[in-house]
């Protein structure tokens, strides 16, 4: 089967959020799944974003970064703490920065690259302070039906 990601390159994703999550309160996921389970990416982004309880940030600091690697879909959302701060043209210019990425087939630099910039961005606005926990696990998330296929793989 398959593969959108390796084992070595799902590793370094994460130590990218981990490094972006360093100096911030902000919590950011990246969800993969083979195919768009809603209408558009938004849309399944936001509903992925609620499954997995980003919006009970303290700060509703979190941002998902969504890829349906089969249907060439992708999707950042941001809770609204850290969307009021950076509004809708920051959004858009990560989308386009991912997808220049993407179009050549260089998904790991395209995720670690995003994740960076959104970590920045939410180091800005949200810095860390001493007593911030981490809320949300670092590891890529993916559906159930996903994840089975992978360990079957």
């Amino acid at each position: 089967m398959a593969k959108f990601l390796t084992e070595e390159q799902e590793q370094s994703i994460v130590e990218s959020i981990k490094e972006a999550e360093k100096e911030t309160s902000g919590e950011i996921r990246v969800h993969i799944e083979k195919k768009c389970k809603a209408d558009s990416p938004l849309h399944r982004a936001q509903e992925v974003f609620a499954e997995l309880k980003m919006h009970e940030t303290e700060l509703r600091n979190g941002v998902i970064v969504y890829v349906a690697w089969k249907d060439h879909k992708v999707a950042i959302w941001g809770d609204e703490g850290i969307h009021e701060k950076v509004g809708q043209e920051f959004w858009e210019e990560e989308l386009k920065l991912i997808l220049d990425y993407f179009k050549k087939e260089d998904y790991e630099t395209g995720l670690s690259e995003v994740i960076l910039q959104i970590g920045q961005k939410l180091k800005e606005n949200f810095p860390y302070q001493k007593d911030d926990v981490n809320e949300l696990s670092n590891q890529i998330s993916y559906t159930k039906e996903d994840q089975q296929e992978e360990s079957d793989a």
